[in-house]
């Protein structure tokens, strides 16, 4: 078609006249608004709504809206952030990062035996805590993006091969005798709020910076949007996403000393926990804000979605069972949402 039969075409008239065409647009353009709105912040809304109720519900309403328990909610989920925000980085890309919850572990370990048995600065075991996060982060990056392996399976394999790693080094025992000073950052307040939440803000910040507003946070996205159109531009696709997975691996490594700084001790097995929750607040926030993508923003909502809900019905007296299988449900639920909101976004789109 020509572009003077382009224009031909969307200049015929419609057979109605121009004041009908606008009744009908104000009429029924509210509809597709409220769709929009519900969409963007329908998780928003729920979680007010399920805050609201636990706060008026007799079962909780004494102790869940009480400062103490809110500042609760915020310390004890300021590893589970920086944990969400580690599987995010690659996760634009379409990568998946298991190994998080190993890599929490393992760096808490570490962190853990520089400042005891080592005797070093506070400051060097969070030091070394991130690089061994940014070298596994490494590796991961160099056999998914350079050896073109699957994500899902090579971040398996590293998280399994981590969890052996971290019971050899710690003995197979919780190592204690952490630093006081180390403790009384992961436990106080600062102005009265506890300091973990100051890190998490500026990591938060750190995070919707790079993915926001630096070349390499467009280059993530563009491989994650199109990877073959990515290759064609000549975007240097396997840095990028080899890059996303160090920068992972840091901010995991950031978590396990933060966990080490939350509980005194170290183990093994400590941080395989926080996978599951962090996947489930990254998908519940892809459904929110920006439908079908991944943002910082959504999965702050996410996690605090998962935290209170979990928070509210452990008030209620609910089973050990339950925050597992919440956790399990909020993903399967999140992933169709999310997969149905992309859906028609591109179906949109294409039109």
């Amino acid at each position: 078609m020509t572009s003077q039969h382009a224009r031909t075409t969307l200049e015929m008239p419609t057979g109605k006249p121009p004041a009908e065409d606008n009744a009908v647009t104000t009429t029924n353009g509210w509809r597709p608004s409220l769709l929009r709105l519900t969409e963007r912040f329908g998780l928003v809304m729920l979680l007010l709504g399920v805050a609201i109720y636990f706060a008026l519900d007799p079962a909780t309403s004494a102790t869940f809206p009480t400062v103490s328990n809110l500042r609760n909610i915020v310390a004890n989920d300021s590893v589970l952030i920086l944990a969400a925000l580690a599987a995010l980085i690659p996760l634009v890309a379409h990568r998946f990062d298991l190994s998080v919850g190993a890599i929490v572990a393992l760096t808490s370990i570490a962190a853990a035996k520089a400042t005891t048995s080592m005797e070093l600065p506070i400051l060097v075991g969070v030091v070394i805590a991130v690089t061994i996060g940014a070298l596994v982060g490494l590796a991961n990056g160099i056999l998914i993006a350079y050896f073109r392996a699957n994500s899902l399976v090579i971040t398996l394999g590293m998280a399994t091969l981590l969890g052996g790693v971290a019971s050899a080094w710690s003995g197979h025992q919780t190592i204690v005798g952490v630093p006081v000073t180390l403790t009384n950052f992961g436990n106080g307040l600062w102005f009265g709020v506890p300091r973990p939440v100051y890190l998490v803000i500026v990591a938060s910040l750190a995070v919707s910076f790079l993915l926001g507003l630096t070349i390499f946070g467009r280059r993530l996205l563009s491989v994650g949007v199109n990877e073959t159109a990515a290759h064609l531009v000549g975007l240097p696709v396997q840095r990028t996403v080899a890059l996303a997975f160090v920068a992972s691996g840091a901010l995991a490594g950031l978590a396990g000393a933060l966990l080490l700084a939350r509980t005194g001790s170290a183990a093994s097995g400590v941080g395989v926990g926080y996978l599951l929750p962090a996947l489930a607040a990254i998908f519940l926030g892809s459904t929110t804000i920006c439908p079908g993508r991944y943002t910082v923003a959504g999965t702050l909502v996410g996690v605090f979605f998962v935290a209170i809900s979990i928070n509210g019905l452990t008030l209620a007296g609910a089973a050990d069972w339950v925050e597992p299988a919440f956790n399990g449900g909020a993903v399967i639920v999140a992933v169709a949402v999310s997969s149905l909101l992309t859906h028609r976004r591109l179906t949109g789109a294409s039109r």
